[in-house]
């Protein structure tokens, strides 16, 4: 990461909200199925070289380095970094952990053979910035693959009801669930890429047996959630409304008999040569 980047505020700001609670809990009580499918649509094979964007503690990262790829896990977030290396040499995978903004990634030109993000990505508040980074150290023809949660889905719902409560974006910020629609995604890739395919799919959740269940662990771990409420600490009433919101929202989408589903967005595609 460059010394611009830390000095960033925004970029400060966001890399303590992630580290709020325990964002790999997460990543491993909830999500873990999705790192597999990312790095599965990626096609890596042995000796690719794996850059994995706004990696977190290795959700897709750990399964990128199992197929045999040399992976390059990135994230904005030290702490994150710090429990994937832990993991991955639990698991005997030899994965570089490296701390970079997706911004302004410390990469040269058309290095990697593959890119992939694990709802990562879609969360750095400046969209094309983003993308034209990831095509940037993306070699001719390297795979690209991403999941990130859509608008409609339960995640980007969520994100929905917690947007009164939570502080304001930067200025020219984008929602993050908008990487969740093909027409937004093809519009940052533009030309850049080939074989772009988009799938609707749908993980289930099966951890939580209530909607107040998967509300109390998700104010305990995520750090988005965290941050929420955090930021609305001195009024009573709005914490007790956005407790409300999250369980009203929970229950329509099935948590209370705990079978929910998220949807998200793959999206593959091809770097141009």
């Amino acid at each position: 990461m460059t010394q611009t980047s830390i000095q960033d505020p925004i970029k400060r700001k966001h890399r303590a909200m992630w580290a709020l609670g325990d964002y790999d809990a997460v990543a491993t009580d909830v999500i873990a199925e999705l790192g597999p499918v990312v790095a599965k649509a990626a096609g890596i094979t042995p000796g690719d070289r794996v850059l994995d964007i706004a990696a977190g503690s290795g959700n897709a990262s750990l399964p990128a380095a199992a197929a045999g790829g040399h992976v390059v896990a990135s994230d904005l977030t030290p702490e994150l970094l710090e429990t994937g290396r832990r993991r991955a040499a639990e698991q005997g995978l030899d994965i570089e952990w490296m701390e970079a903004d997706a911004e302004n990634l410390p990469f040269e030109d058309q290095h990697f053979d593959a890119v992939i993000s694990c709802v990562g990505v879609m969360f750095a508040p400046f969209h094309q910035p983003v993308a034209s980074e990831l095509l940037r150290v993306a070699r001719p023809g390297a795979a690209i693959a991403l999941a990130n949660w859509t608008p409609d889905g339960f995640i980007g719902q969520m994100f929905t009801v917690m947007k009164p409560y939570a502080a304001p974006p930067p200025a020219g910020a984008l929602p993050g669930p908008l990487w969740g629609t093909e027409e937004h995604v093809r519009e940052l890739f533009g030309q850049q890429v080939t074989d772009i395919r988009a799938q609707r799919q749908f993980l289930n959740v099966e951890l939580f047996n209530s909607a107040e269940a998967f509300r109390d662990f998700f104010k305990k771990h995520y750090g988005p959630t965290i941050a929420a409420y955090r930021n609305i600490a001195d009024d009573r009433e709005r914490t007790a409304r956005l407790d409300r919101e999250l369980v009203d929202l929970a229950q329509r989408r099935g948590a209370d008999d705990g079978a929910m589903r998220w949807e998200y967005l793959l999206v593959t595609a091809r770097r141009s040569r």
